[in-house]
């Protein structure tokens, strides 16, 4: 009697292991509730970022828009209520996880170990990590960084992609963390750091919005290729799907290289000032052949 009772406890232990982590259902989520959760950036260039008073804005905001415009249709929800939720690049992945946020629209890399915890839509964006300096510095490469204060952004892999560089051997540099890349540019802009290790938009992007964009240059080698995405819960594939299908029906309509256009190329608010980046190769690529590999397949010669 002991043996069956103590088998019939341990079945209803797994049973309610198991039913206390079902696989995420976030297209029945937003069905249910009328609303879906953005997480957003508050400085991360013009890919997603604020202009006050809980407007937020950008490249990848108006694809997510659009996104969750085709969420909508394909629900047949007459209304769906959009609220925002500002993410740090240390929380926006356990916000995911937790359900808190149903789509981030951020500057998240698609990498690898972050494969494990959360899923990516096709990418968007193909960022090229690099240096921005002040324009009167005299830093045109890594080498150049000997000795020096470098700002980085918590919980971004910036600095540990600099420090893995080969050109970066020998190179002692004294690291600064900004809480989020405002925080981050504002240690370049104050001359408490030498220099700003980011993914190339959002380093023209905070140049865009400085008091003078001349004082500031991008300079030196390309440090890391990472694909840049929408964050999706993982195991989820209904809701991926659906995100996907929408991003590449934009990829082949030409709609995401009008976004890119009007965010990276044309003057931006609050300050109608212009970005001024084209669109890499590897973005176009990635456009014309939509996929969510990880950056570690870029790496791949």
């Amino acid at each position: 009697m002991k043996n069956s009772l103590f088998v019939v406890t341990a079945l209803l232990a797994s049973t309610a292991a198991l039913a206390q982590t079902p696989p995420p259902d976030t297209l029945k989520k937003i069905k249910d509730s009328g609303s879906v959760t953005m997480g957003v950036r508050e400085s991360s260039g013009s890919l997603s970022y604020t202009l006050g008073d809980g407007k937020y804005v950008g490249y990848h905001i108006d694809i997510c828009h659009k996104v969750l415009s085709d969420v909508q249709k394909q629900l047949g929800l007459a209304k769906l209520d959009i609220k925002y939720q500002p993410v740090t690049s240390q929380n926006r992945i356990p916000l995911v996880q937790n359900g808190t946020v149903d789509l981030e629209c951020g500057s998240t890399t698609n990498n690898a170990t972050r494969q494990k915890d959360v899923a990516f839509a096709v990418t968007t964006f193909v960022e090229e990590v690099r240096i921005a300096v002040k324009a009167n510095s005299g830093i045109t490469s890594i080498a150049q960084l000997n000795g020096k204060s470098v700002a980085t952004t918590t919980g971004t892999t910036s600095v540990q992609t600099l420090r893995k560089n080969e050109r970066a051997t020998g190179v002692d540099f004294k690291e600064l963390m900004g809480k989020d890349h405002a925080d981050s540019f504002l240690l370049l802009e104050s001359g408490r750091a030498d220099a700003f290790v980011m993914d190339g938009a959002i380093l023209a992007g905070n140049i865009a919005k400085a008091k003078n964009p001349a004082d500031f240059k991008i300079v030196g080698e390309v440090l890391s290729v990472e694909p840049i995405a929408i964050m999706i819960r993982k195991d989820d594939p209904a809701f991926k799907k659906a995100v996907d299908d929408s991003v590449k029906a934009m990829m082949k309509s030409g709609e995401v290289a009008k976004l890119w256009t009007k965010w990276f190329e044309q003057p931006i608010p609050p300050s109608n000032t212009k970005v001024g980046m084209p669109p890499n190769e590897n973005t176009k690529a990635a456009w014309a052949n939509p996929n969510d590999k990880p950056m570690e397949d870029y790496a791949k010669k």
